[in-house]
């Protein structure tokens, strides 16, 4: 039996991330350059999808007070409104890269929350009539990106899900020694496809569940040891996500002590040097990944208590 960690420490994780994303919220917009060519406006889209996926997740879960729902949902529509034009640039780089993923992925997130683009909408149709669009090649767990972002949409999946799962490499239940740099992303965003973000984690199969729990916490060690708390992030979502935890409080003390005062968390190590924007794109995804990992782990945990 594992000591969870408290409520309190799980929150101030959060919050403190939430506070950070939402005072830099303004780096996160799209510059002129960056719209000069649509592998620019993919690049720069990225961060922007993973601040609504995790603010979606935030306002989602309801579990740290109102104050820090309505900012969430605040920048949610920041992020709307004024990152993407009210689905304006969405629109665009869906008709100038048809096959593109990104704009379907991005696009299933506001469409969840009751956002509508027709432009948006029309050219991801056109892409999806080709032959094209099941051929594209991409890993299995990019794959169950775009299996999920359909379902969301209510569209007629272009693949088998369930085939999807046993093509990944967390679905084949390989030899956990094996869980490198590259595997280990690939592994905890497998995850996040199969559960919608966390949000329906009965949809990890059984011995999936099984071969987490045994192996997550010498995982997260070795990753805790290394400091590279970008990735110790994700791994205590799945263990969120997981039917018993797998992780004590020690491992989210470490990952707690790792946070700088203002909120933000590192990439690796201590936080980096360099000016404010430099600064912001090297640590924007920990400290959104610190903002989805809090959120998960005091959802389960306030639902543990209550279950007491």
């Amino acid at each position: 039996m594992t000591a969870a960690a408290s409520p309190a420490l799980l929150h101030q994780v959060g919050e403190r991330a939430l506070t950070w994303l939402d005072e830099h919220r303004e780096h996160f917009r799209l510059t002129d350059d960056d719209r000069a060519t649509s592998g620019s406006v993919i690049e720069r889209l990225k961060p922007i999808g993973e601040l609504a996926i995790n603010m979606r997740v935030l306002s989602r879960e309801g579990v740290a007070g109102s104050r820090q729902r309505d900012r969430s949902l605040r920048l949610l529509d920041f992020t709307w409104r004024e990152l993407l034009d009210g689905g304006n640039v969405l629109a665009d780089l869906q008709r100038e890269e048809p096959l593109s993923p990104v704009p379907l992925e991005i696009y299933a997130t506001f469409f969840e929350l009751g956002h509508r683009h027709p432009g948006v909408e029309d050219a991801v149709a056109l892409a999806r009539r080709t032959a094209s669009w099941r051929a594209l090649e991409m890993v299995p767990n990019r794959r169950l990106g775009v299996l999920n972002a359909e379902r969301k949409l209510g569209l007629v999946p272009s693949g088998d899900f369930d085939l999807a799962v046993e093509r990944t490499w967390l679905g084949q239940l390989p030899e956990p020694w094996t869980v490198q740099f590259h595997i280990a992303y690939d592994l905890t965003h497998t995850v996040f496809h199969l559960t919608n973000w966390g949000e329906a984690p009965d949809r990890i199969p059984p011995a999936i569940a099984d071969y987490l729990t045994r192996y997550l916490p010498a995982w997260t060690e070795d990753w805790a040891d290394l400091g590279h708390w970008d990735l110790l992030g994700e791994l205590l979502v799945v263990d969120a996500c997981l039917p018993r935890p797998a992780l004590d409080a020690q491992m989210w003390q470490r990952y707690a002590d790792a946070q700088s005062g203002d909120g933000a968390m590192p990439v690796c190590g201590g936080m980096p040097d360099g000016n404010a924007a430099e600064v912001f794109d090297q640590v924007h995804h920990p400290t959104l990944v610190a903002a989805f990992a809090s959120a998960m782990a005091t959802s389960r945990a306030l639902s543990a208590d209550a279950a007491v």
